[in-house]
Formats: C-alpha cells, sequence, structure tokens
C-alpha cells in the first residue's frame, strides 16, 4: 500500500505518527501502568535468566587436601562444630558495597602556528620572458605563487567526579569453581511510593575472604559487576524523551 502524503492526506500521517510515538522505548507498556507504581521483579532463580553464563576462570592443578592425623581441626573450618560461612551452591553471603570515588583531571592545550611559502621562476632558459604571450601582463615570472596560512587552537578541560554509595546486599553462590573459588550474584530491589531503586552485584569471591559474620566487601569480589539504580516517577522527568535521544544521536550538529 502506497502511503504517500499526496494518497493518505493529513489525519494518515497523524495516524502514523501517533503509533510511531507509542511504540518507541515501551510507550505502551507505560500507558498501562498509569497511575499504578512500577512493578518489583519476581524472585526467580538467577541461573535461569538466559542471560546467564558460567564462569570459566584459570584454575591451578587439583591437590588432594592434607588432613592431619589424630586431630580435631578441619583445615579452613573457624570452629570445632560448623563453619557457618558460604561454601556451597545455594548459600547466602552477605556482600558490603562502600564505594567513595573521588577524582578531579584537568588538562590545557594551546597551539599556535604560521605558514609563509613564495615560489617564482626568475631566470628558466630565458622561457621566463615569454610568460605574459600565455598568462596575464600582470603576472611576474618571480611571484608565480605566494601563499600564507596561519592556525591557532585553545581548549580548556575540566572533570570532577564525586560518588558515594553505601550498601548491604545478600547474594547467592551460583558456581562453585575447581579451586574454591565462588561465583555469586545477588540483587535487591526497593520502592518506595513509585519510585522503584534496584541493587545488583555479581563477582567472583575466595572463601577465605569470608569474614565471621558471612560478609565480604566489595572490593574483595573479582570480576566485579555492582549496578544501582532506579526507574519510576521521579526517573521518568529526569530522563530525557526518546525523541530526543534519537535526535542527539543522529543529529551531526
Amino acid at each position: 500500500m502506497d502511503c504517500s502524503p499526496l494518497r493518505c492526506g493529513p489525519p494518515a500521517l497523524l495516524a502514523a505518527t501517533a503509533a510511531l510515538a507509542l511504540a518507541g522505548c515501551g510507550s505502551l507498556d507505560r500507558l498501562s501502568r498509569v497511575g499504578e507504581p512500577p512493578p518489583m521483579a519476581p524472585i526467580a532463580n538467577p541461573a535461569a535468566d538466559p542471560r546467564w553464563r558460567p564462569v570459566a576462570m584459570p584454575m591451578p592443578n587439583p591437590q588432594d587436601p592434607i588432613v592431619p592425623a589424630n586431630s580435631l581441626w578441619r583445615p579452613g573450618s573457624r570452629t570445632f562444630l560448623r563453619d557457618q560461612r558460604a561454601a556451597a551452591v545455594g548459600d547466602l553471603v552477605t556482600i558490603l558495597v562502600s564505594i567513595r570515588d573521588e577524582a578531579e583531571l584537568q588538562n590545557r592545550t594551546q597551539r599556535t602556528r604560521e605558514n609563509n611559502e613564495r615560489m617564482g621562476v626568475p631566470a628558466l632558459l630565458g622561457l621566463e620572458a615569454s610568460t605574459n604571450r600565455v598568462l596575464p601582463n600582470s603576472v611576474q615570472a618571480d611571484r608565480l605563487v605566494s601563499t600564507n596560512s596561519s592556525g591557532a587552537v585553545d581548549s580548556a578541560g575540566q572533570v570532577r567526579r564525586l560518588e558515594t554509595i553505601a550498601l548491604r546486599v545478600a547474594a547467592t553462590v551460583m558456581q562453585v569453581l575447581p579451586n574454591g573459588n565462588l561465583v555469586v550474584a545477588g540483587r535487591q530491589q526497593v520502592r518506595v511510593n513509585s519510585e522503584l531503586r534496584d541493587l545488583q552485584v555479581a563477582g567472583i569471591i575466595r572463601p577465605q575472604d569470608i569474614a565471621s559474620d558471612n560478609t565480604v566487601r566489595h572490593d574483595r569480589l573479582a570480576e566485579a559487576r555492582i549496578a544501582y539504580g532506579g526507574r519510576g516517577t521521579l526517573s521518568d522527568v529526569q530522563r530525557p524523551r526518546w525523541g530526543q535521544e534519537v535526535l542527539d544521536t543522529i543529529l551531526p550538529f
């Protein structure tokens, strides 16, 4: 079907524009939830997520544990009765997220350049006297080409960033690597009125880095992935509209 402006007319163009606007970036889903708070994600097995992939890391050669003879002490245990720290798939461990990053960068660049070029043929086997037969009379053989150029660049930049996050989140042991390291992943959602805060933590920890109270600091996570954000009424107001984002991406000026 040809939907040119001459055949469809203004009503069809308005309808098509409205359909495109509603279809962009989940607008239909947002309209269906008008007056309702953002829904929370259901409690589910993180390993069932299609994006979940088992982690493979370089591993040392396996070694048999050394068990002392006639000893009640178990290697790696912090208690005679039972080690309460996370150690197997499905165990929980509390990750302490305490981030305070501060960075300040300044740079200044200055550049100036000037060029002058001049070229002529004062004498060339007597042929310089014949240049006016081909070129205008105002042309002089010793001043055929003369150029000059100049350029200047002066730029300055400054970046200052201050981030402070202090949170606690319980993570689940998703995988035990051959060397005993634990792959953990956790997610926490908090909804206040119509604003939803979402915290996600994932990484690899060593069992010996887990404290006696079954907590581990976030800076002990290898391949750490920490995401803290939100969605809801306030986040929607602070985020530019999808049409503006498209224009900011495609416009070259």
